[in-house]
């Protein structure tokens, strides 16, 4: 297993289940997959000691510092929990912990979901310390994917072998989706850095069963010599060949200009673009394949886990009360309408990050607009030339959208 370490664990037990997950070394001889210590994905209300994304599942761990060490544990999720035979008693009034465990897993489904990543089993593993020696838990909450542990590596690689029982093994690729949209920090790895932690290749295996007996066998002949022509034959053909080429070159009508050489009708530039009254000045256009490179935050994530056909940005200028505003307007080509809806919603959210300008730099407090169209999602963002932006730009940014991304 590889670990990536985000932030401080944010309880004492913390430090054990990162323990144990070190303890699973790298590579695929105990668990694989990749853990994330110290994490808080977005829209989560709460930090987690981890979340470990395996080949065939995802835990979210969360740990639960309890005030003494105990022989048992009765920890049921609709009911009090007692140690030893005492209940235990939370501070802020709660039966027990395991409910603020349960919503951030189900805050951890619900990204994974909004951001349109391909689905695995998301289950809860509440790490209970200093020393737990025996946990009981009802069958019906074990039923529902639920853990509750002292955390050691036997005890977290038994939780990761129940709970991670998906039919449909996890790729490289999608590992890194997972990864981009639950990290709140830092950049997840390689794809193919990922194999060796037990992510499957989408294309090997299906290039290894790929059966030779489907390629036609070409029966070989044996090669016939041909005749060869007489020597005064090749000669003369040649000659005939000559002639007629100088005839043709002499007898075609000449031009100074080569056949080819004709002119295309060329399209003239706009110099102005006009929307409300408002003239904007084009300046550059740029159209990129690859549309998360130029994205950052939640924007980039969701472009990370689903395709996108292409982005385009383009700049320009215009004058707002005698002062000199820059504008981009970005277009961004989605699979299909669904798609465009679904990241426009993350794009509407305050926060949620955007699309940087052609220099690789984002627009410092851009006044801001966006909206569908089709299977496509247009962004404005409008700032004062050398500047940060301001809801003066409000009104020219629902303009900006109206102006054509290419041109």
């Amino acid at each position: 297993m590889r670990l990536i370490r985000l932030g401080a664990e944010p309880s004492a037990i913390g430090a054990d289940v990162r323990a144990a997950l070190t303890a699973c070394g790298a590579g695929t001889g105990v668990l694989g997959g990749v853990a994330l210590t110290g994490v808080q994905p977005p829209d989560c209300p709460v930090p987690l000691d981890a979340i470990v994304v395996l080949p065939k599942g995802v835990l979210v761990i969360v740990g639960v510092d309890l005030p003494d060490p105990a022989v048992k544990l009765e920890a049921p999720l609709g009911g009090q929990w007692k140690i030893d035979g005492w209940p235990l008693v939370s501070q802020d009034g709660a039966p027990n912990p395991a409910t603020e465990a349960v919503a951030a897993a189900t805050a951890v489904a619900q990204r994974i979901q909004a951001m349109r990543a391909e689905p695995l089993p998301v289950s809860t593993v509440v790490a209970v310390g200093p020393f737990v020696s025996q946990v009981v838990q009802p069958t019906v909450d074990l039923n529902r994917g639920v853990r509750v542990l002292h955390p050691k590596p036997s005890t977290v690689l038994s939780a990761a072998r129940e709970l991670a029982t998906s039919t449909v093994p996890c790729t490289a690729d999608h590992a890194v989706k997972l990864l981009a949209i639950l990290q709140n920090t830092g950049t997840p790895p390689e794809a193919r850095s990922l194999l060796a932690e037990g992510f499957s290749d989408a294309v090997s295996p299906d290039l290894a069963s790929a059966s030779t007996m489907l390629i036609p066998k070409v029966n070989a002949k044996p090669l016939v010599p041909r005749k060869r022509l007489p020597w005064l034959y090749v000669t003369a053909g040649s000659l005939v060949a000559l002639i007629l080429l100088v005839w043709l070159l002499v007898a075609l009508p000449g031009d100074d200009k080569p056949a080819d050489a004709t002119p295309a009708p060329s399209t003239t530039q706009p110099t102005t673009v006009v929307v409300d009254g408002t003239t904007f000045v084009p300046k550059e256009m740029k159209k990129d394949k690859d549309c998360q490179a130029p994205a950052f935050g939640d924007v980039k994530a969701w472009l990370i886990a689903n395709e996108c056909g292409e982005v385009l940005r383009a700049t320009y200028e215009t004058t707002v009360k005698d002062k000199q505003a820059s504008v981009m307007v970005v277009d961004l080509d989605l699979l299909d309408a669904p798609s465009a809806k679904a990241l426009h919603s993350v794009v509407a959210q305050p926060g949620s990050g955007g699309v940087n300008g052609l220099d690789g730099k984002p627009l410092e407090n851009a006044a801001f607009a966006s909206r569908l169209k089709g299977s496509h999602v247009q962004l404005a963002f409008v700032v004062w030339s050398g500047g940060a932006g301001d809801q003066t730009l409000d009104p020219v940014a629902k303009q900006a959208l109206r102006l054509p991304a290419t041109r």
